[in-house]
């Protein structure tokens, strides 16, 4: 569980779509206020998510081989095999240019709670739901398992505190390094989805199938 969870929230952090929106979050008036707000319900999202699974499963980590958790492997598997799917299909589309999105224009007079809920819109909810099935193995009677799950939220959010962190020491240091790294990211955005399915979708997809066999 702990691999599986480190490997899903590595994917989560490194996104590039809600790491380019997280920048220009900052880049806006009350840029670091309403980058706070993002990060807060982006954190919270993967909580609740967690605390669903435990409320259903108790906190108790399913029999091996039982019903429920032979579904929630086959889940991770499904997963996998659409993000491979996804991946292979956006490799082999053609390019094109690229729009800003529509909320951009308006970034400046959004308020916290829009900045809120457009970090729920980029959530990457096939990953969350991929962390969420392999969630269902948590023994919530160990430490261990808290300490996993806080990891595991807390790297998934990584990128964005470290971000806010720097806006925060550094704003205009910060605010030139940061729309640098965004310009790379959107050069790049489609590479990096691409190969972020790829190889998270193997992941699953190796790690389900070898679970279902032993």
């Amino acid at each position: 569980m702990v691999l599986d969870l480190l490997v899903i929230g590595a994917a989560i952090t490194a996104g590039p779509l809600h790491n380019s929106a997280f920048i220009l979050l900052l880049s806006a008036r009350n840029g670091v206020r309403q980058g706070m707000a993002f990060l807060l319900s982006w954190l919270a999202n993967l909580i609740a998510v967690i605390v669903c699974v435990v409320l259903l499963t108790g906190g108790r980590q399913l029999v091996h081989h039982s019903a429920p958790s032979t579904a929630a492997v086959a889940v991770k598997l499904a997963i996998g095999l659409a993000l491979v799917v996804y991946g292979a299909l956006r490799h082999r589309r053609p390019a094109r240019p690229r729009r800003p999105p529509r909320w951009a224009a308006r970034i400046d007079d959004a308020s916290p709670a829009v900045a809120a809920g457009l970090a729920w819109m980029l959530q990457p909810w096939a990953l969350v739901a991929a962390g969420a099935a392999t969630a269902v193995d948590a023994d919530l009677s160990t430490v261990a398992d808290w300490f996993a799950l806080a990891c595991y939220c807390l790297l998934a959010t990584l990128s964005l505190i470290v971000m806010e962190a720097y806006a925060l020491r550094a704003p205009a240091a910060a605010g030139a390094r940061l729309q640098a790294l965004r310009g790379w990211m959107d050069r790049h955005q489609e590479s990096l989805i691409v190969t972020l399915s790829l190889l998270a979708g193997m992941y699953l997809v190796a790690r389900s199938i070898y679970d279902l066999v032993t």
